[in-house]
């Protein structure tokens, strides 16, 4: 009898015992961040790329190659520099090269490896810094199959608007352990635009017959290089209050000369070119009937490292391009203090953000 009654006991025991584990696992799960892994499960973070293919990680990743610019510049964004083991060749020739010397002295001194860029990866190369994370264009499918196949995660990119910006940004900041910072920034950014879009706002409300201007944008590569209605400069120019000259589909399109002078633009915008500036095409005797040839209305962005719209950096371009366009409605921004409160927003030291805004 009492070895029944014992076998009763441990039985509920057992029971007793089976129901505190069920609380304490279902108060575990509730506990853990919405969108995230218990610490002990396979992987603690995920994130679906622009390939729409899932990325998961079970820690922070702490060894990155960035072979994409705009995405190295995010990573300086959020702190995340440190992670960073392999960067983009451009770093080193390009035009922002300077930039990326002050931002970070192992690139001033040439220590960290580029193993690749938007049009080649060297796989060996690539592999020999062991990453836990490769961070990509999207479009580069060979290289991702090898390096996936290494074993090694990527993050493939593809940026065509700037809702497109904010979500890298949101992603990398899961992948590197840094969403608060992540989530500030991209708050910053949404905000400066919303200050702009507001003054634009109270423009229409003020002149009920407002004109938008049209703006016709020029790529380095030559006058007749633009971009259409569906592109990051159409989404720039519309930013700013402003219409784009070229309506045609294309996120970059070569027109005719017969296009341009029968769209006549208002204001023309070029990207940074270190071998022309706007006189140049102020002085071209084939452009001189276009409106913004004959009102002196041809501007230039700066450097690509001030306003890259493939970063949170866009808003300086449409800071830019709104006083251009409507310079009574936006008389009092000052863009040298305007780039100067990015930059202490949107990067960390200030002695570093001194010496970037003197270059």
């Amino acid at each position: 009898m009492m070895g029944i009654n014992f076998l009763i006991g441990n039985i509920f025991d057992m029971k007793i015992l089976r129901g505190v584990l069920v609380a304490f696992f279902v108060m575990s799960v509730s506990c853990t961040p919405s969108g995230s892994k218990p610490v002990g499960s396979a992987y603690a973070i995920s994130v679906t790329d622009f390939r729409g293919k899932e990325i998961h990680l079970a820690k922070p990743a702490t060894r990155i190659v960035c072979l994409i610019e705009s995405a190295l510049s995010g990573l300086y964004m959020l702190n995340a520099e440190s992670r960073v083991v392999g960067v983009p060749s451009s770093v080193y020739n390009e035009s922002t090269a300077t930039q990326y010397a002050i931002l970070d002295d192992r690139i001033k001194n040439k220590n960290l490896p580029s193993p690749g860029n938007w049009d080649f990866v060297s796989l060996e190369n690539l592999v020999a810094l062991k990453p836990d994370l490769v961070i990509i264009w999207s479009s580069q499918q060979e290289s991702i199959e090898a390096i996936e196949e290494k074993g090694i995660p990527v993050y493939g990119v593809f940026l065509k608007s700037f809702s497109d910006v904010y979500k890298e940004i949101d992603d990398l900041g899961k992948l590197t352990g840094t969403t608060q910072r992540a989530d500030s920034i991209i708050n910053y950014t949404k905000n400066e635009i919303s200050i702009i879009q507001s003054q634009l706002k109270e423009r229409h409300h003020e002149q009920s017959e407002a004109i938008s201007k049209s703006v016709y944008f020029i790529w380095s590569q030559g006058l007749l290089e633009t971009s259409g209605a569906t592109s990051t400069v159409n989404e720039l120019i519309e930013l700013a209050g402003a219409k784009n000259a070229c309506r045609q589909p294309q996120e970059h399109i070569v027109v005719n000369m017969e296009n341009l002078l029968q769209w006549n633009p208002d204001v023309m915008l070029m990207w940074y070119n270190d071998s022309k500036n706007a006189n140049d095409y102020l002085t071209m005797p084939e452009l001189r009937y276009i409106n913004a040839i004959k009102n002196k209305q041809v501007y230039e962005l700066p450097s690509v490292f001030w306003c890259d719209l493939w970063t949170l950096k866009y808003q300086y371009a449409v800071k830019l391009l709104a006083k251009n366009c409507y310079p009574e409605t936006f008389e009092n921004l000052n863009l040298d203090l305007e780039k100067q409160k990015m930059m202490k927003a949107l990067y960390k030291n200030n002695l570093l953000i001194n010496n970037l805004l003197i270059k």
